[in-house]
């Protein structure tokens, strides 16, 4: 997710999940267990943020999820658990749930939990601290330590910092982790937030890795195809290729850069076979921050700074600029849009290769280059990242489909792997 001034909501994950972790959490968790988690649509997109999550477990388990725009998990949450759908967000810190009793949300009831509890004003986590909270967190009327999240496309989630496990069994469950318990948020579903800060689900449960595989969206099916979610060790992670989390310590203080983020180096950008003419320096940050790469589940298309956004444009235009939808914008996000659908459309095209340090590429099929956004009308799934007030460049879920994406936190490494994301299940 993403603060007021940096990013965009991220869109969301919705499917069923298997989730796997080894040598949990109070106590260890030893045996597989499987959860249902779906790929839905948002309300609103996001993108990655400067919020913070806070890595090291060895139990396993698996979940399965469905994925249409998001990346949605449903996880028990409580005592005796209830269940809830959250977003699978990498980009972003605070966990948090819905607390209110609007429809359509499925809303948890902290009167049913023999778990729960509201953090008071003078608890260490409620201290204002930047960048774990966009706005300063407050006192209520009732000395109760309240937070707010204000995301950068005005979308808003507020109310009590509070305490809860997330139960996998009746046996195995984390301890306490500190969530937001929402009373006023504009989402059908909570955040599970996965980024590296210290307040995020990874770190305060002590994840060691996490891993998930998207399926190939199917936009107007009417059964969402199913992905999977580890928490832990992979079956699959001996054909990963891996490539190194960055850190910039001269720009860990500087406002344009996220300093939680999963950063990655990329290199080079490849279309159609053709490498385009990019410099390296662009996919890295500056000494302001601006220009970091970074993996984001929770952002649905894939953005780019305008030095590298032109290029791609220009290349895309010269192959398929005759069948441009002139004028044309989708969700004030997609400009490149054309007459035909993504097979069409990509065919001119050709395959996307994304060039990361260490020889690692990650291949984009060519009919998975365009969303089918209806009307006859396709549109690359690349955008300006200028348009979300973000001066990074950001991967998102819509071009990481039928890849396994791997989170490694003890090595600080991302792992790809391509898969048949349907049937990893």
């Amino acid at each position: 997710m993403a603060t007021i001034s940096n990013f965009i909501l991220f869109v969301l994950f919705c499917n069923s999940i298997s989730f796997s972790i080894q040598n949990t959490i109070n106590p260890p968790l030893n045996n597989s267990l499987s959860f249902s988690l779906s790929y839905l649509p948002l309300s609103h997109q996001s993108a990655a943020s400067k919020l913070i999550q806070s890595s090291s477990s060895s139990s396993n388990h698996r979940l399965s999820f469905k994925y249409s725009m998001a990346l949605i998990v449903s996880l028990p949450i409580g005592t005796p658990p209830q269940t809830q759908q959250m977003v699978l967000d990498t980009g972003s810190q605070l966990s948090w749930i819905q607390c209110h009793n609007k429809t359509p949300t499925t809303s948890f009831d902290p009167s049913l939990s023999s778990s729960f509890s509201i953090l008071p004003c003078n608890h260490p986590i409620c201290k204002p601290r930047v960048p774990d909270f966009t706005l300063p967190t407050t006192c209520d009327q009732n000395r109760l330590c309240h937070y707010s999240y204000f995301y950068a496309d005005g979308t808003l989630a507020e109310g009590n910092l509070v305490r809860e496990k997330i139960a996998f069994s009746r046996s195995q469950s984390t301890p306490p982790l500190a969530l937001g318990c929402a009373t006023a948020s504009d989402e059908a579903e909570g955040i599970l937030g996965m980024n590296l800060g210290r307040l995020s689900f990874v770190s305060q449960a002590k994840i060691s890795k996490f891993s998930y595989c998207t399926p190939v969206r199917q936009n107007n099916a009417k059964i969402k195809p199913t992905g999977a979610f580890y928490l832990g060790q992979n079956p699959y992670s001996n054909s990963f290729k891996y490539v190194d989390i960055l850190t910039s310590p001269k720009s860990q203080h500087s406002p344009n850069f996220d300093p939680f983020a999963y950063t990655v180096g990329l290199d080079g950008i490849r279309i159609g076979g053709k490498r385009l003419n990019i410099s390296r320096s662009v996919f890295r940050p500056d000494a302001g921050g601006s220009g970091q790469t970074m993996i984001d589940s929770g952002t649905e298309y894939t953005y780019l700074v305008e030095a590298a956004y032109k290029k791609i444009e220009d290349e895309i235009l010269r192959t398929a600029g005759r069948r441009l939808k002139k004028g044309y914008v989708y969700r004030e996000a997609l400009e490149l849009c054309f007459n035909g659908n993504s097979m069409e459309i990509g065919r001119l095209i050709g395959d996307m290769v994304l060039e990361f340090k260490m020889g690692v590429q990650v291949v984009i099929q060519k009919e998975r280059m365009l969303d089918d956004v209806g009307r006859g009308i396709s549109c690359l799934g690349i955008g300006r990242s200028e348009r979300l007030g973000v001066p990074s460049n950001i991967i998102g879920n819509f071009h990481q489909q039928n890849q396994w994406v791997e989170f490694d936190i003890v090595n600080r490494r991302v792992g790809f792997g391509g898969a048949d994301c349907s049937k990893s299940v």
